[in-house]
């Protein structure tokens, strides 16, 4: 009689196969003589009765279609999670290849482009080199300049004065 009530209460759950339902639906009797079993043990060491009931049984199987049901609903939403953390996995996945791609891309700009400002310092250098060379030459001939400027200025006093006597 119980296994029928527990069929006719846990056919509308479902279950990964028949074979479950099945030890499902033969175990729930066999726990509630098992609770039988202990009220009477219980009885017996306390002198205090625990009544078990139809409606016990009842309540038994309601509570555990549902918690089978709640177990359901926590597994799904779980998969749910999972899911889309799998899909943002994926995401961030491709868009760090396209990231990386665009990175190359960019390296090889900036390779190029540090070539060309390397190019550019040591044509920079040289010429710095070559003014500086210049820069040299041309206050070695400022100071000749100013040797021969002094000197011609004291000739030019001579002669003034010479001028001035004659």
């Amino acid at each position: 009689a119980l296994s029928s009530v527990a069929t006719r209460f846990i056919a509308a759950a479902e279950f990964a196969s028949e074979k479950t339902r099945e030890a499902v639906v033969q175990f729930m009797p066999y726990s509630f003589q098992v609770v039988n079993e202990a009220s009477q043990k219980f009885f017996e060491a306390e002198r205090r009765p625990c009544y078990t009931t139809p409606k016990s049984f009842l309540e038994l199987l309601k509570l555990y279609t549902q918690l089978l049901a709640d177990k359901k609903d926590q597994l799904m939403a779980s998969m749910n999670r999972l899911d889309t953390g799998l899909v943002k996995l994926r995401e961030t996945s491709e868009s760090v290849s396209k990231l990386e791609e665009e990175l190359k891309v960019q390296q090889v700009e900036v390779d190029a482009k540090k070539k060309v400002a390397d190019e550019i310092a040591q044509s920079v250098g040289k010429e710095k080199t070559i003014v500086q060379a210049e820069t040299q030459k041309a206050s070695k001939e400022a100071d000749n300049c100013s040797k021969i400027q002094a000197e011609v200025s004291i000739q030019q006093a001579d002669c003034e004065r010479d001028l001035s006597k004659a």
